[in-house]
């Protein structure tokens, strides 16, 4: 438990330093929107191609650590679907339905490299990265989708959701990196110069602007749907994720990445994304927050429990 904690310290010191700052040096929106765009666009997939041309992919276990988390994200979005219905009656509206969604199905991907690479180093950062090729895809059609049916004032078609997931940086950072390492194209020593200190940055800056965007107010008494987020995302996508990875024969560090990708908080992008497309944004704020701080109590529980399991 101390490993795992002490691992985790870090992290959960610069998001924290990012509300500081936010509350301080930095008080301007503008500042962080140019940090998290920075970072969305370049630093982050750049951490990504680098990390995935240099991963050893015939030591990871992608079938099993990407098909873990990738069933685990499906049966979660299937689970809120078939949980519409229920949800309605609880008088949740289709905006909130979508923040409860996002909440409970996407993850925090600065968070979930940076424990990895910290508790197991290049190899922990390669198999987060695998676990992103399989996760990233499908929760942001499905996010999107979901988003264009229950909230958008105007149904957006097959085509505009398509185009949206289309361009997202971090899917083509995922296929550049992967084709890059499988076709074994040679780089530049200039080139991995640059891609590590692009990709170094990117994991300190990305968790600064994860504690910028904190919404600190309400946390006392929170709403009916930002508990259920929560709880779906922090106990239920663990429980789902490992028992998958246990009967796909995982154990060890690649059960311990399967552990530390599923328990990881919600991904702030999903915020922007729900501003966008007329989700219901404060409520995901509330809902991020809220796993962001509890998030600090259960990842390490759930990473002790599976490190000291059988």
């Amino acid at each position: 438990m101390a490993v795992v904690i002490a691992a985790l310290l870090p992290v959960f010191i610069l998001i924290v330093l990012g509300v500081v700052l936010r509350h301080s040096l930095m008080r301007l929106d503008t500042q962080w929107h140019g940090l998290e765009r920075l970072t969305y666009y370049v630093l982050f997939p750049m951490l990504l191609i680098q990390t995935l041309v240099k991963a050893d992919l015939s030591r990871v276990p992608v079938a099993g650590v990407g098909g873990a988390l990738l069933l685990a994200a499906l049966a979660m979005s299937l689970l809120c679907l078939a949980l519409r219905p229920a949800l309605a009656r609880l008088d949740i509206d289709g905006p909130a339905f979508t923040s409860i969604f996002q909440g409970a199905t996407r993850w925090q991907t600065y968070v979930a490299l940076s424990v990895s690479a910290n508790l197991y180093g290049d190899v922990g950062l390669a198999l987060a990265s695998v676990a992103m090729v399989a996760i990233i895809p499908l929760v942001n059609v499905f996010s999107v989708a979901v988003l264009a049916h229950y909230a958008s004032p105007e149904k957006q078609s097959a085509r505009a959701i398509a185009l949206t997931v289309i361009r997202n940086p971090l899917i083509w950072a995922c296929v550049i990196g992967m084709v890059i390492n499988v076709v074994h194209l040679p780089l530049p020593k200039i080139w991995h110069e640059v891609a590590d200190a692009l990709g170094r940055s990117s994991l300190a800056i990305g968790l600064l602007v994860t504690g910028a965007g904190l919404q600190l107010k309400g946390l006392l008494r929170p709403s009916l749907g930002a508990s259920i987020g929560v709880a779906f995302k922090l106990a239920l996508m663990p429980v789902l994720a490992l028992a998958l990875a246990i009967w796909f024969g995982l154990s060890g560090t690649n059960l311990a990445i399967v552990a530390i990708c599923a328990a990881v908080p919600t991904s702030p992008s999903a915020y922007v994304l729900a501003r966008q497309m007329g989700g219901d944004a404060p409520l995901l704020a509330q809902i991020i927050t809220l796993q962001t701080i509890l998030a600090a109590i259960t990842m390490p529980v759930a990473i002790a429990l599976v490190a000291t399991g059988p």
